[in-house]
């Protein structure tokens, strides 16, 4: 009888600890959250893709630089897009330019103004799997946004699940 008292103290105690170290849902292995929470290093520094101007409420000006694995895979059509690929959106209110206008003698020359936000797709096709393999970022002033904001990101994604997620075409 003692050796089955010990026997069942220690299985509970396992059980237990397991339960404790488990990952929480949509976290660990295949199941994280669908948001990065960095910025990632020298995105700066990374090659252009294309522009994108947004008129409306939105008036933003836009660039969309790409690490070496997702210029790559840009360059030669290759979908669905290789783990390690990192998409930055540059974001800014367009403004017209004064003094190019100046010259034009007309308003028809506009430019980056003020930054509004960066966001990033970031392809681990494990970390992300419930998202179609990315992880979404969104950020203000440097500082991400919390899981509330960035919870309608994949649904609007899903409407270019035909190109994997990813709304803008390379410009060669």
């Amino acid at each position: 009888m003692r050796h089955l008292t010990f026997f069942v103290v220690a299985f509970a105690a396992i059980a237990g600890l397991a339960v404790f170290v488990a990952p929480a849902p949509m976290h660990g292995d295949g199941g994280a959250a669908p948001f990065v929470t960095e910025m990632p290093h020298g995105y700066r520094d990374w090659q252009w893709i294309s522009s994108a101007h947004e008129a409306g409420k939105l008036n933003s000006l836009g660039a969309l630089l790409g690490n070496a694995v997702a210029v790559k895979a840009y360059r030669e059509g290759k979908l669905p897009f290789p783990d390690g690929s990192i998409l930055a959106a540059l974001h800014y209110r367009n403004v017209p330019s004064d003094e190019n206008n100046k010259v034009f003698g007309d308003v028809q020359s506009f430019v980056p103004g003020p930054p509004t936000n960066t966001q990033f797709m970031v392809k681990d096709s494990k970390k992300y799997a419930a998202t179609g393999g990315w992880g979404f970022g969104h950020f203000q002033d440097g500082k991400p946004e919390d899981a509330a904001f960035m919870k309608p990101c994949f649904p609007c994604h899903e409407e270019a699940k035909a190109t994997d997620y990813v709304f803008t075409r390379y410009t060669p």
